[in-house]
C-alpha cells in the first residue's frame, strides 16, 4: 500500500467539557483531527460550527480535517478556512456549482475534498476527481446514529482510485462512518489512505492508549489485536 494509513480521530465523540485534554491525549497518534460539521438541514443532526473549529485550532498544531455536512458550502468555506481548517470536504449534492466551491477552497490555501454518501452513485463524483485532493467515502448515512459500517461501501475506495488513475490523477481516499476496531482491518485492506475513528478512541477509558493501539494497527495491520469497541456511526 506504500505509505502508512493516516488516523483522523473524530472529536464528535469527545468529552466537550474537557476537549483540550482529549485532543492532547490523541495528538501524538493523529495525522488529522476530524471535525464533523452538521447543520440540521443537509443532515438531521446539528453539531458545531466555525467557533469550535477556531477553538480546536488554538488547542493543537495537528492539521484539522473538516467534513462539512451542510447546505450552501460556498457561503461557509471562507469562514471555516479562517477558523483554521487545513482540509475541507463537502458533499457532492450540497450545492449546484461543485467546481467553483473546489476552486474557492483551493484559493484559500486549504486542501479541497468531496464527500460521498452511500445513496450517491460514484458517477456523480467522476467529473471532479481531477480537481480534489481527497474523497471522503461515507460508510453510513451521515447524520444518523446507531448505524453499522456498510461493508459494500468499502468497494468504492478501490473504484475511486482506479477511476483517478485512468484519468491520470491521484486522489487520497478517507473512510468515515462506523469504523471500529473489529472492522479496521477490512477498511485497511480496502485501500483507505485516512481512517476516521470516533468512539473506539474517545469512548475508551484511556483515550491515549486507544489512539496508540489503533495507530499501531494502521502501521502494522497484521499485528492488530484490538478489542472491539463500538464506534458511533457518522463520526
Amino acid at each position: 500500500m506504500g505509505e502508512k494509513v493516516k488516523l483522523a480521530p473524530s472529536i464528535l465523540n469527545a468529552d466537550f467539557s474537557n476537549l483540550g485534554s482529549a485532543i492532547k491525549a490523541v495528538e501524538p497518534y493523529s495525522d488529522f483531527i476530524h471535525l464533523d460539521v452538521m447543520d440540521g438541514h443537509f443532515v438531521p443532526n446539528i453539531t458545531f460550527g466555525p467557533m469550535v473549529v477556531r477553538a480546536v485550532r488554538a488547542m493543537t498544531s495537528v492539521p484539522l480535517d473538516c467534513h462539512l455536512m451542510i447546505y450552501n458550502p460556498p457561503e461557509w468555506v471562507e469562514t471555516f478556512a479562517e477558523a483554521g481548517a487545513d482540509r475541507l470536504a463537502f458533499h457532492v449534492r450540497a450545492c449546484r456549482d461543485v467546481e467553483s466551491v473546489i476552486q474557492a477552497i483551493r484559493a484559500l490555501d486549504v486542501s479541497p475534498g468531496l464527500a460521498l454518501s452511500p445513496e450517491v452513485p460514484l458517477f456523480e463524483l467522476k467529473p471532479f476527481l481531477g480537481m480534489v485532493d481527497f474523497v471522503v467515502v461515507m460508510c453510513v448515512y451521515p447524520g444518523f446514529g446507531g448505524q453499522q459500517l456498510m461493508p459494500e461501501m468499502l468497494n468504492r475506495v478501490g473504484a475511486i482510485k482506479r477511476e483517478a488513475e485512468e484519468t491520470g490523477t491521484d486522489v487520497e481516499v478517507e473512510v468515515d462512518g462506523g469504523v471500529k476496531t473489529d472492522n479496521l482491518s477490512e477498511v485497511i485492506k480496502a485501500g483507505a489512505d485516512t481512517i476516521v475513528v470516533g468512539s473506539s478512541i474517545f469512548g475508551s477509558r484511556d483515550i491515549s492508549s486507544a489512539a496508540a493501539e489503533i495507530k499501531a494497527s494502521l502501521t502494522n495491520p497484521s499485528e492488530s489485536d484490538l478489542h472491539a469497541v463500538e464506534d458511533t456511526p457518522g463520526a
